[in-house]
């Protein structure tokens, strides 16, 4: 990156305390079930929720720890496009409000005084990179089995994020990207997928009744892809947290950091669990493949 890199004070040093880790997980694991069990518009308010306190903090992680005016575009454009998603053939203007939402971000971000060019595209990306994935997850809850499909998503990603670190911790060997990521393991990466895998099989074999072993399979499969996902959005964060010198991207959740430090693999995972459906016609709670 060129020019001035800013920085963000590291609001969450020192080892991560895993009771408040644990703590935050769980609330924050029940508040969303709740939400994908709750149907309605229940589950559109609490993505559109999380999406604002995501750009709130990528916004700010960009404009050297402060608050930035270019979250106002782009948070308008999440409401728009969650809602939308969440009405009957009105997808193309939800994506249409994201696109709207990173040109308004840019331009307010060039009209800054004084110009300073290279923050201008981050502004912008920032849109894009929450905004399909919360469409994804409206996509997602809308689908027939639609709570099971969330469900099943959240269950690989969850169990690939602890596996991971417990399995790091306790294994250790080599690092899997030292350069971004010095805590990560290729013991935590392979361990966590596996984990993904044979937990999304149980939950699987759990909301099909009379699965088969074959569709049984193909959930392990199913979850294995989107932990594979997961590990690259959780790296593609520690990359950009790189770029700005920063150690999270805020304090929201304790043990955890920032909101975008806790949904980082949702964010890469939720359009691959949308690809596997829409483009390789590939979900287990509707026959598997086809």
């Amino acid at each position: 990156m060129t020019g001035s890199q800013p920085s963000l004070p590291n609001s969450t040093a020192g080892p991560i305390e895993l009771p408040a880790r644990a703590a935050s997980a769980i609330v924050m694991g029940m508040a969303a079930v709740g939400a994908v069990y709750s149907g309605g518009r229940v589950f559109p308010v609490i993505v559109a929720a999380g999406a604002i306190a995501a750009l709130r903090e990528w916004h700010r992680l960009i404009n050297d720890g402060r608050m930035a005016r270019e979250m106002i575009p782009t948070g308008l454009a999440m409401i728009a496009a969650v809602f939308l998603t969440h009405q009957e053939g009105a997808l193309p203007i939800a994506l249409l409000a994201i696109a709207l939402g990173a040109v308004c971000a840019a331009l307010s971000a060039a009209l800054r005084r004084p110009s300073v060019s290279w923050p201008i595209p981050w502004h912008a990306f920032g849109a894009v990179y929450v905004g399909v994935s919360v469409v994804a997850l409206v996509l997602l809850r809308d689908e027939p089995r639609g709570s099971a499909i969330v469900g099943g998503l959240f269950v690989a990603v969850w169990t690939a994020d602890t596996a991971a670190l417990l399995l790091g911790r306790l294994i250790g060997g080599p690092k899997l990207a030292p350069d971004l990521s010095p805590n990560k393991t290729w013991a935590g990466f392979v361990g966590g997928t596996l984990a993904a895998g044979a937990a999304e099989s149980v939950y699987v074999f759990l909301t099909i009744p009379l699965a088969s072993s074959g569709i049984v399979l193909e959930g392990a499969l199913f979850g294995a892809i989107l932990a594979l996902a997961g590990h690259f959005g959780d790296l593609f964060e520690s990359w950009v947290k790189r770029q700005f010198r920063a150690k999270n991207t805020g304090s929201l959740i304790p043990g955890h950091g920032g909101m975008l430090d806790r949904i980082d693999s949702l964010l890469f995972a939720a359009p691959v669990c949308i690809a596997l459906i829409y483009v390789a016609g590939f979900n287990p709670w509707l026959g598997g493949a086809s």
